[in-house]
């Protein structure tokens, strides 16, 4: 999007930020020619006057040349990819990147409501500690090879029977372990996309979404979500105009939303993929925090056209971070030669320690307690929320996140703004939204706002911001 003229600088300057953003974000390679200088001037509201002498200053620069006769051009070697220009420029305040690295690196003792993980002390470390130590006295483990290509064989049985309990079919050797979700995706994205391609995703969906599709250079095209699911028109209109590669959502609480798709919705939305011939990429990082498996997309499919994805980073370690993805079987063969180029293979020694916590029992245990703690929560935050006066239209059942709207006349990025001074991370509704169309919105993570102080804060930024 082509920064508005209202944001400060003159109108020359505001056209030449807007080339060099597109530059920046890959809009416009090297050799590329510049929009028209009528075009750019509709484009941007601006008199031809003002886009030649913003392309005349860009000359200057060298950042363009010009080909008598043909018009302007981009010029030179592209800088390195640096994703925070890809797209709107938003305060780094409120940037989703920003957002995880100040919750990551966030001072003992500041509050993170808007956070996309566990507290620590919500988590299973005396399991995790018992599971070490049973490897370290397991002479028979090798704990110092590379895996195999697949991954650890044991635990590919384990999550291929865990699959079939949420009615996914999926054979060991279709499943391919990798070092965390996050990276699955990105496998996924190298092998079947190239620059330029388009990528449904909902609107709102999970931030990082937006940064790692940006990373390898393709359209981001956002579908509004519902309840239910994506919007069925809005979706069938993206198919028809976009021609994406794939759709990827969460179907199950959904992030932000925390929403899980209707079995209507999951059957039109395989229809219509089929009909259109795009891949679905089902990130199911989430489905340990249902007690009774929902509708999922790659069971109604059984992996004919939907790739899923897992891992346990949400319920079981950040630290030893183990992912997985589910695919049909004639896409394994190629999917694991491009992880062997791109990282020789998986972490055995994590994959062998959940293993090992995914067996013993106590895992099963540690959910059951996990989900009545969050159930607890959840309804606790809810009425601190109304109390706030924010509303939450939908009341998941169950997961972490609420997704809760703003009294009128809000800004969340400006709430979010005041409340970081006061050393509280919220997570403004448009950091999730490709049509910037969720500015009155927080996402509020459940098990990260037992705190009342996150809700003293939150009225104080609320009245800031007012």
């Amino acid at each position: 999007m082509d920064r508005p003229l209202d944001q400060g600088g003159t109108r020359v300057e505001a056209v030449m930020a807007a080339v060099e953003a597109r530059i920046a974000g890959r809009l416009l390679g090297p050799g590329a020619k510049l929009p028209s200088i009528r075009g750019f001037a509709e484009t941007m509201g601006v008199s031809k006057s003002t886009v030649v002498e913003a392309y005349d200053r860009l000359l200057a620069r060298g950042t363009v040349v010009s080909r008598p006769g043909s018009g302007f051009y981009v010029a030179g070697r592209m800088e390195p990819l640096c994703l925070a220009s890809i797209g709107p420029r938003l305060d780094r305040a409120v940037d989703p990147l920003w957002i995880a690295r100040q919750s990551l690196e966030a001072a003992p003792g500041m509050l993170k409501p808007g956070c996309g993980w566990m507290p620590p002390d919500w988590m299973p470390d005396p399991g995790i500690r018992r599971a070490l130590r049973q490897l370290a006295r397991d002479g028979g483990q090798d704990l110092v090879s590379y895996d195999q290509p697949l991954g650890l064989p044991a635990l590919r049985q384990t999550l291929s029977r865990r699959l079939a309990e949420r009615g996914i079919p999926a054979h060991p050797d279709q499943i391919v372990l990798m070092d965390s979700a996050t990276q699955a995706l990105d496998l996924i994205c190298r092998f079947l996309l190239e620059p330029g391609d388009a990528v449904l995703v909902d609107d709102p969906c999970y931030f990082n979404f937006h940064a790692l599709l940006r990373a390898h250079r393709v359209r981001v095209v956002g579908v509004p979500f519902t309840a239910s699911g994506p919007d069925l028109a809005a979706f069938e209109a993206a198919l028809m105009a976009h021609k994406p590669r794939f759709y990827l959502t969460n179907s199950g609480l959904h992030n932000p939303t925390g929403a899980s798709l209707s079995p209507a919705t999951v059957h039109r939305v395989l229809k219509l993929a089929e009909t259109h011939g795009t891949a679905i990429v089902e990130d199911d990082i989430y489905c340990d925090f249902e007690a009774e498996p929902g509708p999922r997309l790659a069971g109604f499919d059984g992996l004919e056209r939907v790739i899923h994805v897992g891992g346990f980073s949400k319920t079981l370690s950040a630290a030893a971070r183990v992912g997985f993805i589910a695919v049909r079987a004639d896409w394994v063969e190629r999917l694991v030669d491009l992880k062997l180029a791109v990282s020789l293979g998986s972490g055995h020694l994590n994959a062998a320690l959940v293993h090992r916590f995914l067996g013993d029992g106590s895992y099963r245990h540690y959910l059951d307690g996990m989900r009545a703690r969050l159930a607890t929560e959840r309804g606790t935050v809810v009425r601190r929320l109304a109390s706030a006066g924010l509303t939450v239209d939908h009341l998941p059942a169950a997961g972490m996140f609420l997704w809760a709207r703003l009294p009128e006349g809000l800004d969340a990025a400006e709430v979010a703004t005041r409340a970081l001074a006061r050393g509280v991370v919220l997570a403004p509704g448009n950091v999730f939204s490709v049509s910037q169309s969720a500015g009155a919105h927080l996402r509020f993570n459940v098990a990260q706002s037992t705190d009342p102080r996150v809700f003293s804060e939150l009225e104080r930024a609320m009245d800031a911001a007012a």
